[in-house]
């Protein structure tokens, strides 16, 4: 018998999930893109790799926004949103740490939860994942061209699982699948942002023991995606089974690739030092400090700048940004998703101008060293030279960054390459565009 469907909230979306298991380890499964809660019991090969999973573990299943049993969004977002969502079903689950084992682009939403959030990673596994949709065998024009074609029909069992190509009764339930999981415009808006996913910059920063798998002969994600997630995860172990199957439930070593799961996440480890994790950095100050100061005399400056870091704290709380420090005239702030990050930054500029003064901003995403109530290293000083070279009322993003918010509405202006000072390299900056 298949578990409850309950509802969890998300800002204002409803996600849905299940919890199946009373072991003593949590698990979140993050499926692939295409999913519904209830109808993957059907399958029986699918929901015996659930109660494997459900043996010795409590797992919690989810239809991420947009797809399954959750909210319809009107555009699909982010990943850093969609990582929410995860964060959203752990705390309704009361689940303060779990593994994460998450499939395909599920796999890359982990990826960056983990690296995000590492306090509340037990433990990593990622099946079949990639870090970019460079790695996908298949183009975006072959994918849409399917699903205006021939979304519902079960067709694209042909590159998921590939075994099962022949068999009527999986291929009709796969065609079930697509059909209760999106509509064709819904899936074809999910396959357009998926293709701008790259955390290729991001994955060396994950600090929590990781299991990465791939089958050689995938046919939808090419095996040389789990080879650069393994590459790049310090310590990452790496196993890589023989098949053509994206969906690791089905084909000859689904059993075996179960038992690598449960043995790596059943196994004894050290507690995780939580002393690095991955944040959006963002600095502010203000344009002309020194001139307006002059102008202004010691007692009214230090009036305006009092009312300068009130408005910047209450804008900081409605986009879950946490304020390090003030830094004279500016601040410096960390936020768990980049696009939050960016839109905090644009609203602290709009917020400051009716002050009769202006702001500079400028974000970068990248490993930050906690010190304390304090942060250090390299991210923060790419961070403050970003911000050095905006100006009024401007936000400048680094690449990373711009990467990280694909699919979330917000855009930019290509301002070129710059040398950041006392950073190897060069930088491409983008400006966020009104």
């Amino acid at each position: 018998m298949q578990p409850d469907t309950r509802y969890a909230k998300s800002g204002d979306v409803h996600i849905a999930y299940q919890v199946s298991g009373e072991g003593p380890l949590n698990v979140v499964f993050a499926p692939p893109g295409f999913t519904n809660v209830e109808h993957w019991w059907n399958e029986p090969e699918v929901s015996r790799w659930l109660l494997r999973l459900a043996r010795y573990a409590r797992v919690v299943m989810f239809d991420k926004r947009g797809t399954g049993l959750s909210d319809r969004v009107p555009d699909f977002p982010g990943l850093d949103q969609r990582m929410d969502d995860l964060r959203a079903v752990m705390d309704s689950t009361g689940m303060d740490e779990a593994a994460l084992l998450g499939i395909s682009e599920g796999g890359t939403m982990s990826a960056l939860f983990a690296a995000t959030y590492p306090s509340r990673c037990r433990a990593l596994v990622l099946c079949n994942a990639y870090p970019a949709a460079t790695f996908a065998l298949s183009t975006l024009g072959q994918a849409l061209d399917y699903i205006e074609r021939d979304w519902g029909s079960g067709g694209s069992v042909a590159r998921f699982a590939p075994s099962r190509a022949n068999d009527p009764a999986f291929k009709r339930w796969w065609g079930t699948n697509e059909r209760v999981s999106n509509s064709p415009a819904g899936a074809a808006s999910y396959a357009r942002m998926n293709r701008l996913i790259d955390i290729s910059d991001i994955v060396s920063t994950i600090r929590v023991p990781t299991l990465v798998i791939h089958r050689t002969d995938d046919g939808n994600i090419s095996v040389e995606g789990g080879r650069f997630l393994a590459t790049h995860i310090p310590g990452s172990r790496y196993l890589e089974f023989p098949g053509v199957d994206h969906i690791p439930f089905v084909g000859d070593n689904a059993d075996d690739i179960a038992d690598a799961i449960e043995e790596f996440l059943t196994g004894s480890r050290a507690p995780v030092a939580v002393d690095r994790v991955l944040a959006t950095v963002l600095f502010t100050d203000i344009v002309g400090s020194t001139e307006k100061a002059a102008a202004l005399g010691d007692h009214r400056w230090r009036d305006l700048l009092a009312t300068h870091h009130t408005a910047i704290r209450r804008t900081l709380s409605r986009f879950r940004g946490h304020e390090i420090k003030t830094t004279g005239d500016g601040v410096l702030a960390t936020f768990d998703g980049p696009a939050r990050g960016v839109r905090c930054a644009c609203a602290i500029a709009d917020e400051i101008r009716p002050l009769g003064i202006e702001v500079r901003a400028g974000l970068h995403t990248g490993e930050c060293e906690v010190i304390d109530d304090d942060i250090g290293g390299i991210a923060v000083h790419i961070g403050a030279r970003v911000a050095a070279l905006a100006g009024a009322s401007e936000v400048l993003v680094s690449s990373t960054v711009k990467d990280l918010v694909a699919g979330s509405g917000l855009r930019f202006c290509d301002r070129g390459n710059h040398l950041l000072k006392g950073v190897p390299g060069d930088w491409r900056i983008f400006a966020v565009e009104p």
